[in-house]
């Protein structure tokens, strides 16, 4: 079975596999504005159900994970993998419940952030790291007050999440073939996310309208940018993919904007310039383990 989005990169330089990268990360920001949207709907607990649920069945459709054979410690690496999946995506969602999209994937950016300063031990990623920081005390005014402080907190849990789902990606990769682990880790976590589904959304998981937006939300999120971003892999190093993810919060705050109306001050937009800027900066000095496509949590 060819794998997904081959036929894409027939033709192409590393100029459109860069735009099929950039292309990828707008439809997954607004596949989360979308998200936003549908909270009242069903709740951000429910609605990372049903993009987890969704996006598990569409990899496994077309992956089809091999399951025979698999060990106990395969097992268990590919549920510490599925609990940092669900986790991630439950503490965005709630952060992006309660602050702008812009100013929750500026944040939760130093999940990773963090984790290529630390492999990276050299002076420049320290020098990224201060800029981080100041890019996130400049957007949030000089203090928190400005951002809701609940939503910062799931905010800075997410980059807690996205940092060790990094790290248990890269473990289960060496365990798996190919994205076998992505696929069960996806409906694994699906499994873990639906308490808090039920709870949060109730019945309304069953209206078919509901069903309906959480399969767009998981095409938008999951399976288009799955499908670019593997056919850029072809034709682009890992270095600069994982620079082009440090955009994310600028499209977040296009995203915000576009879709939902959020309107950041220029201190924001400022402040997110920096972390991008310090992102790239650390991608550079160190090379961290970089997230398995379509692994963006928002």
């Amino acid at each position: 079975m060819a794998r997904p989005g081959a036929g894409l990169t027939r033709g192409l330089g590393s100029g459109g596999a860069v735009s099929l990268v950039v292309a990828g990360a707008f439809t997954q920001q607004f596949g989360a504005a979308l998200a936003v949207l549908l909270f009242p709907r069903a709740g951000p607990g429910g609605i990372v159900f049903l993009r987890l649920a969704f996006s598990a069945i569409l990899l496994l459709a077309v992956l089809r994970p091999r399951i025979r054979g698999l060990q106990r410690a395969d097992w268990l690496t590919v549920a510490g993998f599925a609990a940092c999946l669900a986790a991630m995506n439950i503490t965005i969602y709630q952060a992006i419940a309660r602050i702008p999209l812009g100013a929750a994937v500026t944040i939760e950016m130093l999940g990773p952030l963090v984790l290529a300063i630390i492999t990276g031990r050299r002076l420049v990623s320290w020098i990224a790291a201060g800029i981080a920081l100041a890019g996130v005390v400049l957007m949030s005014g000089g203090g928190f007050e400005s951002l809701d402080p609940w939503g910062v907190a799931f905010a800075l849990a997410a980059a807690a999440c996205w940092a060790g789902y990094i790290l248990m990606s890269a473990a289960t990769g060496r365990r798996f073939r190919r994205h076998d682990g992505l696929a069960i880790a996806m409906a694994l976590g699906a499994v873990a996310a639906l308490p808090l589904g039920i709870a949060s959304a109730g019945t309304a998981l069953l209206d078919p309208a509901t069903l309906a937006l959480g399969a767009a939300v998981a095409v938008l999120s999951s399976a288009i940018p799955y499908v670019l971003e593997m056919a850029a892999l072809r034709r682009i190093r890992p270095a600069t993919f994982a620079i082009l993810m440090s955009l994310m919060p600028a499209i977040a705050s296009i995203a915000g904007f576009v879709a939902l109306g959020q309107r950041l001050s220029w201190q924001a937009l400022v402040g997110i310039a920096l972390v991008i800027g310090a992102s790239a900066l650390a991608v550079r000095a160190g090379r961290a383990p970089r997230p398995v496509p379509d692994a963006a949590p928002a």
